[in-house]
Protein backbone atom coordinates (compact mmCIF):
# COMPACT_ATOMS: atom_id res chain seq x y z
CA UNK A 1 0.00 0.00 0.00
CA UNK A 2 2.83 2.39 0.86
CA UNK A 3 5.09 1.46 -2.24
CA UNK A 4 1.49 1.98 -4.52
CA UNK A 5 0.57 5.20 -2.70
CA UNK A 6 3.64 6.45 -4.10
CA UNK A 7 3.48 5.19 -7.64
CA UNK A 8 0.08 6.94 -7.24
CA UNK A 9 1.80 10.47 -6.43
CA UNK A 10 4.62 10.19 -8.87
CA UNK A 11 2.04 9.65 -11.71
CA UNK A 12 -0.29 12.64 -10.59
CA UNK A 13 2.88 14.75 -10.05
CA UNK A 14 3.46 13.99 -14.21
CA UNK A 15 -0.09 14.47 -15.34
CA UNK A 16 -0.41 10.95 -16.31
CA UNK A 17 -3.27 8.75 -16.88
CA UNK A 18 -3.65 5.02 -15.54
CA UNK A 19 -4.62 4.36 -18.87
CA UNK A 20 -1.82 5.35 -20.17
CA UNK A 21 0.87 4.01 -17.60
CA UNK A 22 -1.23 0.56 -17.49
CA UNK A 23 0.02 0.74 -21.63
CA UNK A 24 3.59 1.26 -20.35
CA UNK A 25 3.69 -2.18 -18.78
CA UNK A 26 1.90 -3.58 -21.14
CA UNK A 27 -1.44 -3.65 -18.81
CA UNK A 28 -4.59 -1.85 -18.41
CA UNK A 29 -5.61 1.38 -16.44
CA UNK A 30 -7.54 -1.00 -13.51
CA UNK A 31 -4.32 -2.72 -12.79
CA UNK A 32 -2.47 0.32 -12.16
CA UNK A 33 -5.54 1.17 -10.17
CA UNK A 34 -4.96 -2.62 -8.20
CA UNK A 35 -1.58 -1.48 -7.82
CA UNK A 36 -1.75 1.92 -6.44
CA UNK A 37 -4.25 0.56 -3.91
CA UNK A 38 -1.60 -2.24 -3.04
CA UNK A 39 -4.48 -5.03 -4.15
CA UNK A 40 -1.87 -7.02 -6.17
CA UNK A 41 1.40 -7.96 -6.03
CA UNK A 42 4.38 -5.98 -7.69
CA UNK A 43 6.96 -7.10 -10.45
CA UNK A 44 9.95 -5.21 -10.31
CA UNK A 45 10.06 -5.23 -14.27
CA UNK A 46 6.38 -3.24 -13.93
CA UNK A 47 7.98 -0.69 -11.13
CA UNK A 48 10.70 -0.18 -13.70
CA UNK A 49 8.96 0.59 -16.22
CA UNK A 50 6.92 2.99 -14.21
CA UNK A 51 9.73 4.97 -12.46
CA UNK A 52 11.18 5.62 -16.21
CA UNK A 53 8.03 6.89 -17.17
CA UNK A 54 7.51 9.04 -14.24
CA UNK A 55 11.21 10.47 -14.20
CA UNK A 56 12.78 8.63 -12.26
CA UNK A 57 16.35 7.82 -13.31
CA UNK A 58 18.55 8.49 -10.10
CA UNK A 59 20.04 5.30 -9.30
CA UNK A 60 19.74 5.91 -5.18
CA UNK A 61 15.73 6.64 -5.48
CA UNK A 62 15.17 3.74 -8.13
CA UNK A 63 17.10 0.93 -6.25
CA UNK A 64 14.99 2.52 -3.12
CA UNK A 65 11.27 1.26 -4.61
CA UNK A 66 12.87 -2.01 -5.85
CA UNK A 67 13.72 -2.36 -2.01
CA UNK A 68 9.99 -1.67 -1.71
CA UNK A 69 8.68 -4.26 -4.30
CA UNK A 70 10.59 -7.12 -2.72
CA UNK A 71 9.72 -6.01 0.48
CA UNK A 72 6.20 -6.20 -0.30
CA UNK A 73 6.34 -9.52 -2.22
CA UNK A 74 7.54 -11.34 0.83
CA UNK A 75 5.18 -13.51 2.93
CA UNK A 76 3.83 -11.98 6.18
CA UNK A 77 4.20 -14.49 9.83
CA UNK A 78 0.57 -15.10 8.99
CA UNK A 79 1.16 -17.22 5.53
CA UNK A 80 1.52 -20.47 7.31
CA UNK A 81 -2.08 -20.11 8.15
CA UNK A 82 -2.87 -19.61 4.81
CA UNK A 83 -4.90 -22.69 4.29
CA UNK A 84 -7.27 -21.53 7.54
CA UNK A 85 -7.62 -17.94 6.08
CA UNK A 86 -9.78 -16.90 3.20
CA UNK A 87 -7.93 -14.07 1.39
CA UNK A 88 -10.37 -11.44 2.38
CA UNK A 89 -8.80 -12.26 5.92
CA UNK A 90 -5.27 -12.33 4.95
CA UNK A 91 -5.73 -8.78 3.90
CA UNK A 92 -7.33 -8.10 7.27
CA UNK A 93 -4.08 -9.40 9.06
CA UNK A 94 -1.80 -8.08 6.99
CA UNK A 95 -3.48 -4.38 7.29
CA UNK A 96 -3.86 -4.72 11.05
CA UNK A 97 0.03 -5.86 11.46
CA UNK A 98 0.93 -2.30 9.82
CA UNK A 99 -1.67 0.01 11.43
CA UNK A 100 -1.02 2.73 13.90
CA UNK A 101 -4.45 2.96 15.09
CA UNK A 102 -7.50 0.54 15.39
CA UNK A 103 -10.85 1.54 16.45
CA UNK A 104 -13.33 -1.56 16.74
CA UNK A 105 -17.22 -1.68 17.58
CA UNK A 106 -17.86 -5.49 18.59
CA UNK A 107 -21.24 -6.85 19.98
CA UNK A 108 -20.85 -10.60 20.17
CA UNK A 109 -17.44 -11.37 21.31
CA UNK A 110 -14.26 -10.03 23.05
CA UNK A 111 -12.40 -8.39 20.40
CA UNK A 112 -9.66 -11.09 19.02
CA UNK A 113 -6.93 -8.55 20.20
CA UNK A 114 -8.20 -8.87 23.21
CA UNK A 115 -8.85 -12.52 23.57
CA UNK A 116 -7.16 -15.19 25.87
CA UNK A 117 -6.60 -18.13 24.52
CA UNK A 118 -9.05 -20.62 25.98
CA UNK A 119 -11.88 -17.75 24.92
CA UNK A 120 -10.40 -17.77 21.60
CA UNK A 121 -10.84 -21.09 21.61
CA UNK A 122 -14.45 -20.90 22.25
CA UNK A 123 -14.66 -18.46 20.02
CA UNK A 124 -13.45 -20.99 17.64
CA UNK A 125 -15.52 -23.87 18.56
CA UNK A 126 -18.53 -21.83 18.11
CA UNK A 127 -18.43 -20.40 14.76
CA UNK A 128 -17.07 -23.81 13.49
CA UNK A 129 -18.29 -27.04 15.71
CA UNK A 130 -17.26 -29.54 13.09
CA UNK A 131 -13.74 -28.62 12.89
CA UNK A 132 -10.82 -30.63 13.78
CA UNK A 133 -9.14 -30.18 17.34
CA UNK A 134 -5.65 -29.34 15.24
CA UNK A 135 -7.17 -26.79 13.15
CA UNK A 136 -9.33 -24.85 16.39
CA UNK A 137 -5.23 -24.78 17.94
CA UNK A 138 -4.10 -23.14 14.78
CA UNK A 139 -6.57 -20.74 14.78
CA UNK A 140 -6.40 -19.87 18.12
CA UNK A 141 -2.55 -19.80 17.48
CA UNK A 142 -3.53 -17.53 14.95
CA UNK A 143 -4.88 -14.93 17.29
CA UNK A 144 -2.48 -15.29 19.86
CA UNK A 145 0.40 -14.66 17.25
CA UNK A 146 -2.37 -11.25 16.35
CA UNK A 147 -2.02 -10.02 20.17
CA UNK A 148 1.75 -9.85 19.86
CA UNK A 149 1.66 -6.07 18.02
CA UNK A 150 1.56 -5.41 21.93
CA UNK A 151 4.94 -6.31 22.24
CA UNK A 152 6.16 -4.70 19.41
CA UNK A 153 8.52 -1.48 19.90
CA UNK A 154 5.74 0.88 18.65
CA UNK A 155 2.51 -0.89 19.00
CA UNK A 156 -0.61 -0.07 17.70
CA UNK A 157 -3.07 2.39 19.71
CA UNK A 158 -6.40 -0.32 20.30
CA UNK A 159 -9.47 1.59 21.18
CA UNK A 160 -12.37 -1.38 21.46
CA UNK A 161 -15.83 -0.44 22.27
CA UNK A 162 -18.05 -3.41 23.28
CA UNK A 163 -21.24 -4.29 24.04
CA UNK A 164 -22.41 -5.22 27.31
CA UNK A 165 -23.73 -8.22 26.23
CA UNK A 166 -20.28 -9.31 25.79
CA UNK A 167 -19.91 -9.54 29.70
CA UNK A 168 -22.95 -11.68 30.16
CA UNK A 169 -22.44 -14.25 27.42
CA UNK A 170 -20.43 -17.29 28.70
CA UNK A 171 -18.81 -18.76 25.86
CA UNK A 172 -16.88 -21.33 27.31
CA UNK A 173 -18.32 -21.26 31.01
CA UNK A 174 -18.23 -19.03 33.59
CA UNK A 175 -14.42 -19.95 34.50
CA UNK A 176 -13.71 -18.68 30.84
CA UNK A 177 -15.40 -15.54 31.06
CA UNK A 178 -14.04 -14.56 34.30
CA UNK A 179 -10.58 -15.34 32.91
CA UNK A 180 -10.98 -13.48 30.33
CA UNK A 181 -12.75 -10.48 32.37
CA UNK A 182 -8.84 -10.33 34.45
CA UNK A 183 -7.40 -10.59 30.89
CA UNK A 184 -9.23 -7.08 30.24
CA UNK A 185 -8.92 -5.80 33.73
CA UNK A 186 -5.28 -6.49 33.17
CA UNK A 187 -4.94 -4.70 29.65
CA UNK A 188 -7.37 -1.99 29.83
CA UNK A 189 -3.75 -0.77 32.41
CA UNK A 190 -1.69 -0.45 28.87
CA UNK A 191 -1.04 3.45 27.79
CA UNK A 192 -2.44 2.29 24.31
CA UNK A 193 -5.26 0.28 25.16
CA UNK A 194 -8.69 2.12 25.46
CA UNK A 195 -11.84 -0.09 26.24
CA UNK A 196 -15.45 1.17 26.53
CA UNK A 197 -18.73 -0.63 27.20
CA UNK A 198 -22.03 0.60 26.11
CA UNK A 199 -24.69 -0.57 28.52
CA UNK A 200 -27.92 -1.86 27.87
CA UNK A 201 -29.95 0.58 27.68
CA UNK A 202 -27.72 3.26 25.97
CA UNK A 203 -28.39 6.80 26.20
CA UNK A 204 -28.12 7.38 22.54
CA UNK A 205 -27.56 5.69 19.24
CA UNK A 206 -25.50 3.34 18.13
CA UNK A 207 -24.11 0.65 15.37
CA UNK A 208 -26.14 -2.16 14.53
CA UNK A 209 -22.91 -4.45 13.53
CA UNK A 210 -19.73 -4.90 14.64
CA UNK A 211 -16.75 -2.68 12.54
CA UNK A 212 -13.12 -1.56 12.21
CA UNK A 213 -11.52 0.64 11.51
CA UNK A 214 -7.54 1.21 10.86
CA UNK A 215 -4.90 4.07 10.54
CA UNK A 216 -1.99 4.03 9.66
CA UNK A 217 1.21 6.33 10.12
CA UNK A 218 2.11 6.46 6.62
CA UNK A 219 0.24 9.98 5.56
CA UNK A 220 -0.30 7.96 1.77
CA UNK A 221 -2.22 5.44 3.46
CA UNK A 222 -6.12 6.12 3.85
CA UNK A 223 -7.95 5.05 6.35
CA UNK A 224 -9.64 1.43 6.33
CA UNK A 225 -13.28 0.34 7.52
CA UNK A 226 -13.53 -3.77 7.41
CA UNK A 227 -16.82 -4.90 7.77
CA UNK A 228 -16.90 -8.90 8.09
CA UNK A 229 -20.08 -11.26 6.89
CA UNK A 230 -20.45 -14.42 6.59
CA UNK A 231 -19.07 -15.13 3.36
CA UNK A 232 -16.59 -12.42 2.80
CA UNK A 233 -15.54 -8.76 4.10
CA UNK A 234 -15.49 -5.28 2.87
CA UNK A 235 -12.67 -2.65 2.58
CA UNK A 236 -14.19 0.76 2.47
CA UNK A 237 -11.77 3.56 1.92
CA UNK A 238 -13.82 6.03 0.63
CA UNK A 239 -13.37 9.63 2.44
CA UNK A 240 -17.67 9.68 2.79
CA UNK A 241 -17.85 6.19 4.22
CA UNK A 242 -14.84 6.86 6.49
CA UNK A 243 -16.43 10.24 7.68
CA UNK A 244 -19.53 8.15 8.91
CA UNK A 245 -18.21 5.33 10.77
CA UNK A 246 -15.94 8.03 12.21
CA UNK A 247 -19.30 9.39 13.43
CA UNK A 248 -20.67 6.51 14.48
CA UNK A 249 -18.17 5.33 16.67
CA UNK A 250 -17.74 8.85 17.97
CA UNK A 251 -21.15 8.60 19.27
CA UNK A 252 -20.39 5.08 20.91
CA UNK A 253 -17.84 6.44 22.81
CA UNK A 254 -20.34 9.24 23.86
CA UNK A 255 -22.50 6.47 24.48
CA UNK A 256 -20.39 4.40 26.42
CA UNK A 257 -19.70 4.18 30.15
CA UNK A 258 -15.76 5.84 30.24
CA UNK A 259 -13.25 3.69 30.64
CA UNK A 260 -12.58 4.52 34.51
CA UNK A 261 -16.77 3.53 34.30
CA UNK A 262 -15.86 0.57 32.42
CA UNK A 263 -13.32 -0.47 34.85
CA UNK A 264 -15.52 -0.90 37.59
CA UNK A 265 -18.39 -2.93 34.90
CA UNK A 266 -15.43 -5.27 34.42
CA UNK A 267 -14.59 -5.58 38.18
CA UNK A 268 -18.28 -6.26 39.06
CA UNK A 269 -18.52 -8.81 36.33
CA UNK A 270 -15.31 -10.37 37.59
CA UNK A 271 -17.37 -10.56 41.09
CA UNK A 272 -20.16 -11.82 39.98
CA UNK A 273 -18.59 -14.71 38.08
CA UNK A 274 -16.70 -15.86 41.66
Amino acid sequence: MVLGGQLRRLREARDISREDAGHAIRGSESKISRMELGRVSFKERDVADLLTLYGVHEEEERGSFLDLVRQSNQPGWWNRYSDLMPRWFQDYVGLEESASRVQTYEVLFVPGLLQTERYARAVVRRGIPDASEDEVSRRVNLRMQRKKVFTYPRPPRLWAVIDESVLHRPLGGPEVLREQVEELLELVKLPNVSLQVVPFAPRGSSAESAFTMLRFAEPELPDIVYLEHLCGALYLDKPAEIDLYSQVFHRLTLDAATPAQTKKILNEVRNRLG
